[in-house]
């Protein structure tokens, strides 16, 4: 099988990632003990290779015609896909709640602002700065040294991923905004937040004394 272009195997590559992710979180719902996450393990690794296969007539892989329905993922996407990843198997200790929620919130504020604007929803479109590079590229130094500076890391750890990958074109579109964002991502970060204020506020009221009744 002959590898695809640069761009479709970089785009391939943090789908089966992304996949493979989801994949081993979802079963490791499930199990609890070392050999069954064992197994869990080396059923990822099965799943990820055979996604590569080439099937039908076109040698495509399977990853291809998911990428069709899926469209490319941003880099921040595969990152913490990839950051999961290896939490849940103890290659590395992951990102603490705190440090994903700030993300979380990041990105929703971001999506909020970007897709309603690239769909022609008021004067300005946020997402043709990202073709400019420069300015979107400060606001997103000066966002990072503020979350930096308050002890955040995951943050600007995937604004550097994007950034990087943005630099050396690694994904067919040139639009910065691609490399951050993607409406999967954006769905997923959106859905956290009103988890976490659904929780806040479940807490919240649990927690608030009862009201004394009238004598």
């Amino acid at each position: 099988m002959t590898l695809p272009p640069l761009t479709d195997f970089v785009a391939l590559l943090g789908l089966d990632l992304v996949l493979t992710a989801a994949l081993v979180r979802l079963l490791f719902w499930r199990v609890t003990s070392a050999q069954s996450r064992s197994a869990v393990l080396v059923f990822a690794l099965i799943f990820f290779l055979l996604m590569w296969w080439p099937v039908a007539a076109a040698p495509l892989p399977l990853l291809a015609y998911v990428r069709g329905v899926s469209s490319d993922l941003s880099v921040s996407f595969v990152l913490v896909a990839v950051l999961g990843l290896g939490h849940r198997t103890g290659w590395w200790q992951g990102p603490g709640p705190r440090e994903r929620h700030a993300l979380a919130v990041a990105l929703a504020l971001a999506a909020l602002v970007l897709y309603p604007t690239a769909l022609g929803w008021g004067d300005a479109d946020v997402y043709r700065a990202g073709w400019g590079g420069l300015p979107l590229g400060l606001a997103l130094l000066f966002v990072c040294a503020i979350a930096w500076w308050r002890g955040f890391r995951l943050l600007p750890m995937a604004v550097a991923a994007a950034l990087i990958a943005w630099s050396f074109g690694l994904m067919e579109s040139t639009n910065l905004w691609d490399y951050l964002i993607d409406p999967w991502l954006a769905i997923a970060s959106i859905f956290q937040c009103l988890r976490c204020l659904w929780c806040w506020l479940v807490v919240k009221v649990r927690s608030s004394p009862a009201e004394r009744p009238v004598s």
